[in-house]
């Protein structure tokens, strides 16, 4: 028995004093309105309706049910609107981490836009290369660039986006523009060592549909997505880093692309929330948002 239909249906009986105009209204036969009430009484173990040949009226066990149905009814209705209005104006904190270069480069700059759109969401912001514990530091949403370790989250694929590797112009001119994987042992890297796990990242190349990694010197390890591409553009080392984000070094002859022929594998963008029964409409409208705003990005 589904007890909320029950509780629907006995409430319209007694409104219309008859059982075959609340079944018309909840298009419901009336042999099925029948045997739900009859349901209902053997589940509560009072009788709730006296039946005459003209009306049909609540007995007093019934009055005293009607009166707690119709508060139910009434709450349950109350919070599916206010759901509903929240979905419609979603308001309140919303507290997401963005990567530092992802955050400052696109997102950020891209804000007014969404503060436009939902002018009762405040943003509280995050950027770092860090991984957090959503959970433990009262995280909404975050943006995670590379292959997804953590199975505890619910995660949203925004894009994948293209890599490059490349060099400053200044340490192409001093070290020579290598032509093969097997050249680059003469060359040096700006060394990436993961902030969580301490490890270093080497080069990779998608050669003939799978993966080569190449372990290359360097004189300089970092942290920090910023500083890597600081290191590059100092001429400190080769580095591998989303297209995006060099576009334009590239386009004026400030860094220079390498290997074009063999890139780097794509780079999956995701967007990460715990698990909840009800996504909040917050986070939803955010995490929809940058799926527009992201799915554009090369």
């Amino acid at each position: 028995m589904d007890r909320l239909q029950a509780m629907q249906l006995f409430t319209r009986i007694v409104d219309l004093g008859s059982f075959s105009r609340a079944a018309e209204q909840l298009s419901l036969p009336r042999a099925s309105a029948t045997q739900i009430i009859k349901q209902l009484e053997a589940h509560l173990g009072v009788r709730l309706l006296q039946r005459t040949t003209r009306h049909v009226s609540p007995t007093l066990d019934g009055g005293a049910y009607y009166q707690r149905c119709v508060d139910i009814l009434t709450d349950i209705e109350e919070t599916e609107a206010s759901f509903s209005q929240a979905a419609r104006h979603p308001q309140g904190r919303l507290k997401v981490d963005l990567p530092a270069s992802l955050g400052r480069i696109v997102v950020i700059p891209a804000l007014p836009e969404f503060c436009e759109r939902y002018p009762l969401i405040t943003l509280d912001i995050g950027i770092g290369d860090r991984y957090i514990d959503l959970v433990r530091e009262s995280v909404d949403c975050v943006l995670r660039l590379g292959e997804l370790r953590d199975s505890s989250l619910v995660a949203r694929r925004l894009n994948t986006l293209e890599q490059v590797t490349c060099a400053s112009r200044a340490y192409v001119e001093r070290f020579g523009t290598p032509a093969t994987l097997d050249e680059l042992d003469a060359h040096r890297v700006v060394d990436y060592v993961s902030a969580s796990s301490g490890k270093s990242s080497p080069l990779e190349f998608v050669v003939g549909g799978r993966v080569e990694t190449r372990a290359i010197p360097s004189i300089v390890s970092v942290n920090n997505g910023d500083a890597y591409l600081a290191g590059c553009e100092a001429g400190l080392g080769i580095v591998q880093v989303p297209r995006y984000r060099v576009a334009e070094q590239i386009a004026r002859s400030e860094l220079v692309e390498l290997l074009p022929d063999l890139p780097p594998p794509a780079l999956p963008l995701s967007a990460l929330y715990p698990h909840h029964r009800h996504l909040s409409p917050r986070v939803r409208v955010f995490v929809d948002w940058m799926a527009e705003l992201l799915g554009k990005l090369r």
